[in-house]
């Protein structure tokens, strides 16, 4: 098969493409705008590998997209292509409505102007073709009782820019699939994490700052909850959903990890004191006594967390990282890759808090 990638230099994106060229005989056409969050070097394994094509491109460009599907002619679309980060939402949503909904609409037209000749030219190949739309477990907004959990049901109720938007751009995928026939999958995920991740994120922040000996910066009381799932269980969640999910149907992918931030953030304390030691630090201090407590993000949802109930009946899927196990494997990636991380603090991102609401 040959997929079709939007977003393929990201952080869940080369993920994806990384795993589809280590594991799988599948070719892969990526396509990424590059922004800040695009990296290359998080292809460096896959990037002379001649069943990856990387194409610089943006998907809210009606007239690429169409002559990238007419061009490579895939069999299914893959699509992480978003801006993703609920800080940068609230100090500028603009990017985030053009790029998660008006984008996901120029692909969805491209991907159904291109089925429909399919439909006539190859009609074997037009029954198999899919469009995956992967979205977050953010557009179903707070869990107030403490024993519930997200499901495929739940109604969505979007607390950010940034999920409001993930929001639109799912019913979006629905609405070309009731309406044209297009045949969609959506995912909704929660909280990822693992290497090549953009340090803006709690996780790769807190690894970065503690390195640097700054604090560590805990949101509130730092009491939300957060379901954790490490990237590369989720790739392989998504493989499973386009490859043998049933069309029309929304799949949750968790990791069955809850923990709070602070919790997160204790733990790689512990673990960077055993790992890297305390000497880059202030004298007899350790890696827990960098936490700070800030101002809360606005709006901040308290609890998240999924049932994956669905991926593991239907598809046999269940993750295979335990919280301790993934962010063991995490830590170490970002000790043993400085320079990746190095050279994205020598562009825009120098670990500064974003999303205080605050005018500018």
């Amino acid at each position: 098969m040959k997929f079709l990638i939007t977003g393929g230099a990201g952080f869940i994106g080369s993920a994806v493409v990384r795993y589809l060229i280590a594991e799988t005989p599948h070719e892969v056409v990526n396509v990424d705008a590059l922004t800040y969050a695009g990296n290359l070097e998080s292809l460096a394994p896959v990037a002379n590998d001649p069943r990856h094509l990387f194409i610089h491109g943006d998907i809210r460009d009606a007239a690429h997209m169409a002559e990238v599907f007419r061009a490579q002619q895939p069999d299914a679309v893959m699509h992480l292509a978003a801006e993703s980060h609920v800080d940068r939402s609230i100090d500028g949503p603009a990017e985030f409505i053009q790029t998660n909904i008006l984008g996901t609409y120029v692909l969805l037209e491209a991907a159904r102007h291109y089925w429909n000749q399919l439909q006539q030219q190859a009609p074997k190949r037009a029954a198999a073709f899919r469009f995956h739309h992967v979205s977050t477990d953010e557009v179903y907004g707070d869990l107030e009782d403490p024993q519930a959990l997200f499901t495929e049901q739940t109604p969505y109720a979007p607390s950010s820019p940034y999920s409001a938007s993930k929001a639109s751009s799912d019913h979006l995928v629905r609405a070309w699939h009731r309406t044209y026939g297009l045949p969609v999958l959506v995912t909704n995920c929660s909280n990822n994490y693992g290497p090549c991740h953009f340090p803006e994120k709690l996780i790769p922040l807190m690894i970065l700052n503690a390195l640097a000996g700054k604090p560590l910066p805990v949101y509130g009381n730092g009491q939300q909850v957060r379901d954790w799932l490490y990237v590369e269980d989720h790739v392989r969640a998504l493989l499973k959903v386009l490859t043998e999910g049933r069309v029309g149907e929304t799949y949750n992918i968790g990791g069955h990890n809850e923990k709070t931030n602070l919790e997160v953030v204790e733990t790689l304390c512990t673990l960077l004191d055993e790992r890297v030691g305390t000497a880059h630090l202030a004298p007899g201090s350790i890696h827990h006594d960098l936490i700070t407590f800030v101002a809360d993000r606005p709006g901040h949802d308290q609890r998240y967390a999924i049932d994956a109930g669905k991926m593991a009946r239907e598809l046999g899927w269940r993750p295979q990282e335990t919280f301790e196990s993934g962010l063991d494997k995490t830590l170490q990636w970002y000790l043993d890759n400085r320079e990746w991380w190095q050279r994205v603090q020598d562009g825009r991102y120098q670990g500064q808090r974003l999303g205080t609401g605050a005018p500018k």
